[in-house]
């Protein structure tokens, strides 16, 4: 794959990885917290298959990415418990390509999972990012918060790091299996509650 073979938004993505390594990655996965509309199925894929070429390190691109997605969502948390959900709200609607639906999305999932939807909320589009917000309106403990987005961060970027590793040029075809990807997700979460709710009702009955 050369630079002039990617256009767009992976090109951008290709280009800043290529010219700052590593950091390049993190630098990009942070930004994805921030600006959720650039999304990881690009820059993480992107980078396993330049592992794969030993154009960066493995253990590198997966470093870094778990940097930038716990420093980016670290931003969010600090930016909800600061200014909170008002003036968020009102800084959503002046920015583009977001709006503050995806931000009551967001609100939405924590109040239903409570803290948990910040460890599962990493693996779900349209909350992975924004759940740091509420997060941060709660004032959810720090050490917590900071726990349990590593652990649901470190899964999401294994996946798709992963992924493009493995599929070598065809790297670009996780953007067209992600919905499947989450498909799976919700069903191991389904999967999971159910055998926690089962278990509590044998607990009660025993």
């Amino acid at each position: 794959m050369s630079g002039e073979e990617l256009s767009g938004l992976a090109g951008w993505v290709a280009d800043v990885v290529r010219s700052l390594g590593g950091v390049g990655v993190g630098a990009m996965v942070a930004l994805e917290n921030l600006f959720p509309p650039l999304p990881s199925e690009v820059i993480l894929p992107l980078a396993g298959f330049l592992a794969g070429r030993d154009e960066l390190g493995l253990v590198s691109v997966f470093a870094w990415a778990l940097a930038g997605s716990v420093g980016g969502a670290l931003v969010l948390y600090w930016v909800g418990a600061a200014i909170g959900r008002e003036r968020v709200c009102g800084l959503v609607e002046r920015m583009p390509l977001m709006k503050v639906e995806d931000v009551e999305h967001a609100e939405d999932w924590f109040g239903r999972h409570g803290e948990m939807a910040v460890l599962v909320g990493r693996l779900i589009p349209g909350v992975r990012s924004l759940i740091s917000l509420p997060a941060g309106f709660e004032r959810m403990p720090l050490l917590r918060f900071t726990a349990l987005t590593t652990l649901g961060s470190a899964a999401w970027n294994a996946l798709l790091i992963a992924a493009g590793y493995l599929l070598g040029s065809e790297w670009r075809s996780v953007g067209t299996y992600s919905d499947y990807i989450n498909y799976a997700i919700f069903a191991a979460m389904g999967a999971a509650i159910a055998v926690f709710v089962v278990r509590r009702l044998r607990a009660r009955t025993s």
